[in-house]
């Protein structure tokens, strides 16, 4: 399962739920720029090792950007970003599950209901 930044950040802020759903997922995986947002919030040098050790103790690993995921997300933005508001973050991180065949675990569902076929799993805090 591919996990939002939304999860993460309900889990780095203690949230019981966020921490039960990330430890008992199978394979929790999160993308390139789900890493890159965390590290975008970070305050200081300990939050990012925190950030670091998460990941590295629970064995989640980041997917790579790729051509592939690039031009996916490219398409995602040309149909729905005008109708639909969406971002090139949330468009690489859906085009990410997809060429994955992951489900996208997020509190932001509204951010990915435009794309079709899509795997969404809601989650609330």
């Amino acid at each position: 399962m591919l996990f939002d930044t939304d999860v993460l950040i309900w889990y780095f802020r203690g949230k019981a739920k966020a921490a039960r759903t990330i430890e008992s997922a199978e394979a929790p995986t999160i993308s390139a720029v789900t890493y890159m947002e965390l590290i975008q919030g970070v305050r200081d040098r300990r939050e990012l090792r925190t950030i670091r050790s998460f990941l590295a103790d629970l064995y989640i690993p980041t997917l790579p950007l790729t051509e592939n995921i690039g031009h996916r997300a490219t398409i995602y933005l040309e149909e729905h970003a005008l109708s639909a508001g969406l971002t090139m973050a949330d468009a690489l991180i859906a085009a990410t599950a997809m060429e994955h065949a992951m489900p996208l675990c997020t509190g932001n569902t509204k951010h990915f209901t435009c794309i079709a076929d899509l795997d969404l799993q809601a989650f609330k805090a």
